[in-house]
């Protein structure tokens, strides 16, 4: 079956908001809804209701910049890709949530887009390889005309107000005014006189009689240029700099210039002098302003996303979620309303009913390879890159304990360029009376648990690299590990020796017992699902899992019907487990998906992946033969 007749996973919700993308958070005419980009896709939601989201789709890599049309009809986007490949631009038609343009001229990155005041064209400005702007025509997707934007990085692009055939640029040391000549299908730029003055424009916005635009630069001030018959620099400010730099600017409805700046001030100049009149403080990074009737929605590039009240300019944090790669999620034994993820030197409790953070942990300084909750719920155990494995309460979210050297990082016995280090895999008994963990030493360690405390049991040590994933038998008596030296070695846990291995020429990345523990499955670096006899190990079945990258993650579903798969394709695939088919796919991760599971009850698939999103996926369309 092609993939294209596949059926598609629907998207139930998703945790992630992509922070670091410059005015990515943008505001629909209607004063209802918000728009940003979540790696690949565009979140449509209701301000104010996470849960009201709808999905726009047509990208393969990473949104780079986002624009609506004025009336709100249309939403255009762009992305990055590889070097030497072109980047798309996808317009969308916003009441019909659907595709209707998807255009094709810049190389590797699509700077920034802006629609005209008459919504009849959509300027774009290309990366650093490409260097031009381009005017589409958005009826029928077909470029009009184009120019080298600058010799230098052009980073914003602005039509004005009242004329559709006038824009602005802006770039390192460059501010320009574009005519357009439809005629002869020409831009005819011409440079804002600024004096002696250089700066880099990373935002513009021009107010609404077109006199005057503002514009946000890197030093932390921002300059106001004179547009009417003049073209020349008018005043710059605030007169103390904003620390970080301007990294989002806007107007707001009394014309007024609202900026954010990289150290997370968020503040209002006054459009006569630049004064500050008022100014709130948020986490991280400034990255979009978003402007909301009177109020704000502030985006940081730590991901989290602020409203500040336009009457006391008093912030509030709406929602947060992780700004880097997810490495590991699980759900409690047994239970689907809540699940643990780890990115970075933090642990997230999520309810997944509400896609809410329930509790936060963070260890400065540190990454978090894996997590796990012991089987009755008490605890979250997990492994950390400086090789300590720390135990967390669920609710409390403080340290049971702590084992310093669970695993010594070993560097140079990394199988694998960019692997992790310490503790790098985790896995509990099925009694709750051990620990199990792999590091990236090449140590299977079991650890017994006494109360708010562990004690090393026993250690083996047989891999040549990394522990990559660990999977218990339910009566407790064996436990398989799989590594990046291309074994799978199946451990006897009374005696704490090997009981048997499995080879094959790749890097091993996953493994799950079958709910009848009659078969292991496993993925890897040879993008196959491989089935094998859990007694004698060999090898029953492999299913091609992908034909164009790595399989990072594998979870079977707890009635043994169906395999979620995930890897470097950026494609969540359902397997019926008794045939072998492909059954569904999820489309919306723009970089590699690094663990996947089944939620205990199967209605759901929650996908992670490198951009740091968290992907609920719905179970409903899903047809195999172990549920017919």
């Amino acid at each position: 079956m092609a993939q294209s007749d596949i059926p598609r996973l629907e998207l139930e919700s998703v945790i992630g908001f992509s922070g670091k993308v410059h005015g990515g958070m943008i505001s629909h005419p209607d004063g209802v809804h918000i728009l940003y980009p979540l790696g690949a896709c565009i979140v449509v939601r209701e301000v104010g209701n996470p849960k009201s989201s709808d999905f726009l789709y047509g990208h393969n890599d990473a949104i780079t910049c986002l624009a609506v049309s004025p009336s709100g009809r249309y939403i255009a986007s762009g992305q990055s890709t590889h070097a030497g490949f072109q980047a798309d631009v996808c317009v969308f038609d916003f009441e019909e949530r659907r595709l209707i343009h998807r255009m094709l001229l810049h190389k590797e990155k699509v700077q920034s887009l802006a629609f005209s005041p008459d919504e009849a064209f959509l300027a774009s400005i290309g990366g650093v390889d490409d260097k031009t702007v381009v005017l589409w025509d958005v009826e029928t997707g077909r470029p009009l005309c184009g120019a080298p934007a600058h010799h230098t990085e052009t980073f914003t692009v602005k039509f004005f107000n009242n004329n559709s055939l006038k824009l602005m640029t802006g770039g390192e040391g460059s501010l320009r005014v574009w005519t357009v000549d439809l005629d002869s299908r020409k831009m005819n730029p011409i440079d804002i006189n600024m004096g002696n003055m250089r700066r880099q424009i990373t935002s513009i916005a021009i107010e609404a009689t077109d006199k005057y635009a503002y514009c946000g630069t890197p030093s932390g001030d921002v300059i106001c240029c004179q547009l009417e018959n003049a073209n020349v620099f008018k005043m710059q400010g605030p007169q103390q700099k904003l620390t970080g730099g301007v990294k989002a600017l806007i107007l707001n409805t009394t014309g007024d210039v609202v900026v954010g700046s990289g150290s997370g001030e968020v503040k209002v100049l006054s459009k006569i002098n630049l004064t500050v009149q008022s100014e709130a403080k948020v986490r991280g990074g400034v990255s979009s302003i978003a402007l909301v009737g009177p109020h704000y929605m502030v985006g940081t590039c730590t991901s989290n996303m602020y409203f500040i009240n336009g009457g006391n300019f008093r912030s509030e944090l709406r929602m947060t979620c992780h700004s880097e790669a997810v490495n590991d999620i699980v759900f409690p034994a047994g239970f689907s309303a809540v699940f643990a993820s780890c990115s970075g030197s933090d642990i997230r409790v999520w309810n997944a009913l509400k896609c809410s953070e329930l509790l936060r942990i963070e260890i400065p300084d540190r990454s978090c390879n894996c997590l796990q909750f012991t089987r009755d719920g008490s605890m979250i155990v997990s492994g950390w890159s400086d090789g300590k494995l720390r135990a967390f309460g669920p609710q409390s979210g403080k340290l049971v304990f702590s084992i310093n050297d669970a695993h010594i990082p070993e560097s140079g016995k990394r199988g694998r360029a960019g692997s992790k280090i310490g503790v790098t895999s985790i896995t509990t008994s099925a009694s709750g009376e051990f620990i199990i963990t792999g590091g990236s030493d090449g140590l299977v360690r079991v650890w017994r648990l006494n109360g708010s405390s562990c004690t090393l049991e026993s250690s083996m040590k047989e891999h040549k690299a990394a522990v990559n994933a660990l999977v218990v038998s339910d009566d407790d008596t064996e436990c398989v590990s799989a590594s990046d030296d291309g074994t799978c070695i199946v451990w006897d846990l009374t005696r704490f020796i090997r009981r048997n291995i499995l080879y094959s020429q790749t890097y091993f990345r996953a493994v799950e017992y079958y709910v009848d523990e009659s078969q292991l499955l496993t993925t890897g670096s040879d993008k196959s699902i491989t089935y094998w006899d859990s007694v004698d190990c060999n090898a029953i079945r492999e299913v091609p899992g992908s034909t164009t990258g790595e399989l990072n993650a594998l979870s079977i579903s707890p009635d043994g019907a169906f395999i979620a798969t995930g890897g470097n394709d950026r494609i969540l695939k359902v397997w019926d487990y008794d045939t072998g088919d492909c059954v569904g796919v999820g489309l919306a991760h723009s970089l590699s998906i690094t663990k996947v599971r089944v939620a205990p009850d199967c209605q759901k698939i929650v996908s992670v992946g490198e951009e740091g999103a968290i992907m609920i996926w719905k179970t409903d369309n899903i047809s195999v033969s172990g549920l017919q």
